[in-house]
């Protein structure tokens, strides 16, 4: 039987490709990867042969078609369950979360662009976009106080949270967001994960510099 295949954009900024990874690995699924350059001439004609969407991350599993990386993420949770909490209290918190993470927080994405590669970058944030940091450390506070005993991630064990708050971690590092020590702990933990540090390896070695996501001084 042939590997499924993810298709994503350029490690060193899609942090929707990288969610879809992330959860792939951390299940140690095999699977073909295709990267895709993203903003570079032909790139949307190139997304097109696989998905109508035009957009990143993609997966491909025999005659499934599966695109959005938070629905990737429930595809996967079909034949393996433990990716959200077996309690049904954790599990409905842990659902809230991600989709808050998906569909929330406008003014961090677009005044702190995931840089993998960039360090001790200074932005002058919106007020917008503080409050949207100080929304993520009140959910990662929230979430570490409660299952802090059963692990060192949200909800104790790995889960679907853990992949939707990945590229924030990311973020707070490139751009030296100041977090409390609970916060700050957890985005230890997560970029210390042996799979985010090979996706940042992968992005140093990418040749690609999109400019409008090199922000910051």
């Amino acid at each position: 039987m042939a590997k499924p295949k993810l298709v994503i954009g350029n490690k060193n900024y899609s942090s929707w490709s990288l969610r879809a990874w992330l959860v792939l690995k951390h299940l140690d699924v095999e699977f073909e990867e295709i990267r895709i350059p993203l903003y570079v001439k032909g790139y949307k004609e190139k997304l097109y042969e696989y998905s109508a969407s035009g957009k990143v991350p993609v997966y491909i599993d025999g005659s499934n078609t599966v695109w959005d990386s938070l629905s990737i993420c429930e595809y996967l949770a079909e034949s393996h369950p433990q990716l959200w909490p077996t309690d049904i209290t954790a599990r409905a918190t842990a659902r809230s979360i991600s989709a808050e993470m998906h569909s929330s927080f406008m003014a961090l994405r677009d005044e702190m662009p995931m840089n993998c590669r960039a360090k001790h970058r200074s932005v002058k944030l919106t007020e917008q976009a503080r409050i949207d940091v100080s929304r993520i450390q009140e959910i990662w506070g929230l979430c570490r106080r409660k299952y802090s005993e059963q692990g060192p991630w949200l909800f104790g064990a790995f889960s679907i949270a853990d992949v939707m708050y990945a590229p924030v971690a990311s973020r707070f590092q490139t751009y030296d967001i100041s977090l409390e020590e609970t916060g700050r702990a957890y985005a230890e933990t997560v970029l210390l994960d042996p799979h985010i540090q090979q996706w940042y390896a992968d992005s140093e070695a990418e040749p690609e510099v999109i400019t409008e996501y090199e922000v910051g001084q």
